[in-house]
């Protein structure tokens, strides 16, 4: 993901906690997989549908992990050193 991030305030300075629209989105969808699930899941209990929020929560939490893993995780080159 290191070759297309786009800093949104674009002050010359490259920086770990500078604000790309990659870390942006990330932050977005661990908002929307932990806080939206868990409030989706809440009121679909209190309406008497404590079944399907558990699901809802368990599909949207379990789908936030896999676009975390397929997104940023999975394309990262993690290796040792190369053997003597």
């Amino acid at each position: 993901m290191g070759h297309d991030e786009t800093t949104v305030e674009s002050d010359g300075e490259s920086s770990m906690f500078a604000l790309t629209r990659d870390k942006l989105l990330l932050l977005v969808v661990l908002f929307v997989g932990i806080a939206g699930t868990g409030l989706v899941r809440r009121f679909l209990g209190e309406l008497g549908y404590n079944g399907v929020g558990r699901l809802v929560f368990i599909l949207g939490y379990g789908g936030m992990v896999f676009i975390v893993w397929y997104g940023w995780i999975r394309p990262m080159d993690i290796t040792g050193p190369q053997g003597r």
